[in-house]
């Protein structure tokens, strides 16, 4: 157990709790990328059975393996045609927020269900996993929220900038986007990432996950 734990990013103990929550986050988050598409008209997604909360259609073996190894992965990409949509720039915006906004809602309701079984007493009643449970899938969903709205290549947060410039630059980036992708996959993977990513993550996350949960324990206390 012990030489397992060492190849892990997370306690074994946890590893159960962020197993379920990281099914519940990618499928949520990938559906909603596809159903949004769907609802503006691109049937791409829809086509190739992506509109669906069945974790199997939106999991990546290799991105699901090294979030348990490595702390960082993905899902399987949900394929998107721009030209379906009436209106591309606001369709394509919309479409790229839906995957981060979803597991932003996924968080809220765990602060919610949270509080509202702290504030009904049943604190001392629950069963032993329901607390470290509702941590792992608030902290995760916080963490993608913020992470997949880094502005940089493959991440949403690029995807809506693309989105929001004009057609020139739009192209401009699209012809170096493989650059930036590298530039990503260097600061993920090498030290440089205590410098970059991850103040940038640890910043978001503090500021998201605590303002979510001072403002949503107001509701119960």
């Amino acid at each position: 157990m012990d030489q397992l734990e060492r190849f892990l990013a997370y306690d074994l103990d946890e590893l159960p709790y962020v197993i379920v929550s990281l099914l519940i986050a990618f499928t949520v988050h990938e559906f909603s990328h596809a159903y949004v598409a769907y609802k503006f008209g691109d049937p791409t997604a829809k086509n190739e059975g992506r509109v669906t909360l069945n974790p199997i259609s939106h999991l990546d073996p290799i991105g699901t393996l090294l979030i348990l190894i490595a702390g960082f992965g993905w899902a399987r990409p949900v394929p998107v045609n721009r030209f379906h949509f009436k209106n591309p720039k606001l369709a394509g915006v919309l479409v790229s927020f839906a995957g981060p906004f979803s597991n932003l809602i996924i968080a809220i309701l765990g602060f919610l269900i949270f509080y509202g079984l702290l504030a009904a007493g049943a604190g001392p009643d629950l069963p032993f996993f329901v607390q470290p449970f509702l941590n792992v899938l608030i902290n995760l969903n916080v963490l993608l929220f913020v992470f997949n709205l880094i502005p940089l290549p493959p991440l949403d947060g690029y995807r809506i900038i693309q989105d929001l410039v004009s057609a020139d630059l739009r192209a401009k980036m699209t012809q170096y986007e493989q650059y930036g992708s590298l530039i990503f996959l260097i600061l993920i993977i090498t030290p440089l990432s205590h410098y970059t990513i991850r103040p940038i993550l640890d910043t978001g996350i503090n500021f998201v996950g605590g303002t979510l949960s001072q403002f949503l324990s107001l509701l119960f206390f």
